[in-house]
């Protein structure tokens, strides 16, 4: 490269200029010497220039004006959904088989083939609905996101504690998250919109029978499974593909929380699993996770009555058995919350080499969404933030936008030719490794359901599963849910249980009633309690 290239190693240079560990101070700076964002020390920052110590302020407090400015802007937006979450660092490392076959067999990813390598992985956890502080101890499902800085660059599997969704059409989802977001007037969420929605989407209740059970209050997030949710593809040396379904199994254990325990819980601390979350990776008890997969010839198989690709379906361990390739180990705490796990930036299209999608349409609709969401929360340069940035070299043509702190471009490169092709220079396509899976599609374009919705078997198979206090703390949870929402919403979810299992909807018949009878009783005792309780004040 010659010298007119050459970038200078400091000052403005878009390598950036000094940081905390830069050497150079001025005349009256040490170590720990306070500076604004300019470099320049400050000499008082405790009180702004006034005009006489009583004010008022004069306009050129340029330390104020800088320090408060970005105070006023120190907040991204907060996701739509996963406000509230926590996060860590570990690694992945893979086993190398699928029982007793090379894994290569299925998948040439090298994060899967290359067992030597412990994969740097950064995981985030969190809640899906509520907001950014809110309670870790309400009924909803949890997010479990991890980024894998591959070899081959990032990998993000983005999934929930779950493994199964409310919905399997995207052009459902923004209708989705409103319902069960406050409501645009009072600004309370409500059960009555929550049940609303899902009433009139049957192929909800499934999730709704797992998410009013205790599997939808995880005690914690260390002993919580993970899913990808999503059938995915993956794609061997040859170009053949299979559907994969991917699932974290904790080393802790299993555990979940009845309503009661919960609000014990929240009336204490409720933050309690960001808590555990990085209690334990202090005091080196590293949560650890085992990752199965499940994998299925890449066909409609006519033979199941649900189409395999519906997100709010499980595939039966006895049918689909579950084979352990890896595991993970959270073993690093964050040491900024907000570099680290707020700006954190997943999506579903970020896959490599040997990974695919599936045609599952809410996944195809996420892959768009999710990386949208990013560049408009975090800004179009969010892949050149440290959280998100893959650890291996990083070549492209993409330039500018807000908060460029760096040009993708080697050393090597011709500066000039920010394009391709060229033949004068720039950057250049890769060689190709292993043969590219092409899949035949043919077919009518219409905007249809799928055919075999089957939308209450499952769930009908989830309550008959479910342990005997499950079933009751299940029944006790959305009987209480339901006690006051719209008679014709009511009427609705009942007929969807009675569906999917006759005495799961006959037990929450029951419980209504003599949940909305109850409530009666406590409603007018309150009242009562408050006149005969409270006590008189004297003005002020």
């Amino acid at each position: 490269m010659d010298e007119k290239h050459k970038s200078p190693s400091f000052g403005t240079g878009v390598t950036g200029a000094g940081d905390s560990l830069d050497k150079r101070k001025a005349a009256n700076e040490k170590d720990e010497t306070l500076t604004n964002r300019q470099g320049h020390p400050v000499k008082d920052n405790q009180n702004v220039r006034t005009v006489g110590n009583r004010g008022p302020t004069t306009l050129e407090n340029y330390d104020f004006l800088e320090k408060v400015s970005h105070f006023d802007r120190e907040r991204v937006p907060e996701r739509v959904v996963h406000g509230r979450g926590a996060g860590a660092h570990g690694y992945f490392q893979s086993y190398g088989k699928v029982g007793d076959e090379s894994i290569s067999t299925y998948t040439r990813a090298k994060v899967f083939t290359n067992t030597e390598v412990q994969t740097p992985v950064f995981v985030r956890f969190s809640t899906v609905i509520h907001g950014t502080h809110s309670p870790e101890t309400l009924r909803d499902p949890r997010g479990f996101a991890i980024k894998f800085y591959t070899e081959d660059g990032n990998w993000d599997l983005v999934g929930n504690n779950l493994k199964i969704f409310f919905i399997r059409d995207p052009l459902k989802f923004p209708d989705m998250v409103h319902a069960f977001k406050p409501d645009p007037v009072t600004n309370r969420q409500s059960m009555e919109r929550f049940f609303d929605f899902v009433s009139q989407s049957p192929e909800a209740t499934h999730m709704i029978t797992f998410l009013f059970s205790p599997w939808g209050i995880p005690a914690n997030y260390r002993t919580m499974q993970g899913s990808g949710v999503h059938a995915y593809r993956w794609i061997n040396e040859e170009g053949k593909a299979v559907l994969v379904k991917y699932h974290w199994e904790p080393v802790q254990g299993i555990k979940n929380l009845t309503q009661k325990e919960a609000d014990e819980i929240q009336s204490q601390n409720f933050n309690h699993a960001t808590q555990d979350l990085y209690d334990a990776i202090k005091e080196g008890n590293y949560p650890e996770w085992e990752l199965y997969v499940q994998i299925m010839e890449d066909h409609d198989h006519p033979e199941l009555d649900f189409d395999p690709l519906d997100p709010t379906k499980l595939w039966y361990k006895d049918q689909y058995p579950w084979h352990k390739v890896g595991k993970m180990v959270l073993n690093k705490n964050p040491e900024n919350y907000f570099a680290e796990v707020e700006q954190a930036a997943f999506g579903t299209g970020v896959l490599v080499d040997g990974l695919d999608f599936s045609d599952d349409k809410l996944l195809q609709g996420r892959t768009f969404s999710y990386s949208d969401t990013q560049r408009y929360r975090v800004g179009a340069n969010y892949l050149q933030l440290p959280i998100n940035a893959p650890k291996k070299r990083v070549a492209t043509n993409q330039r500018d936008g807000q908060m460029t702190y760096q040009v993708d471009s080697p050393p090597s490169n011709n500066p000039h030719i920010n394009y391709e092709p060229s033949v004068i220079g720039g950057l250049k396509e890769a060689e190709k490794k292993g043969k590219d899976h092409t899949p035949h599609v043919s077919g009518e374009v219409k905007g249809e359901a799928i055919d075999r919705p089957n939308n209450f078997g499952q769930a009908g198979e989830t309550y008959r599963r479910l342990a005997d206090w499950e079933k009751d703390e299940l029944v006790s949870n959305l009987s209480s849910a339901l006690a006051d929402v719209h008679d014709a919403v009511r009427e609705q979810m009942i007929m969807n249980v009675t569906e999917a299992d006759a005495d799961y909807g006959k037990r929450l018949k029951e419980a209504i009633h003599k949940e909305r009878e109850s409530m009666k009783d406590r409603q007018a005792q309150q009242v009562e309690g408050a006149k005969r309780d409270s006590q008189p004040s004297d003005p002020y």
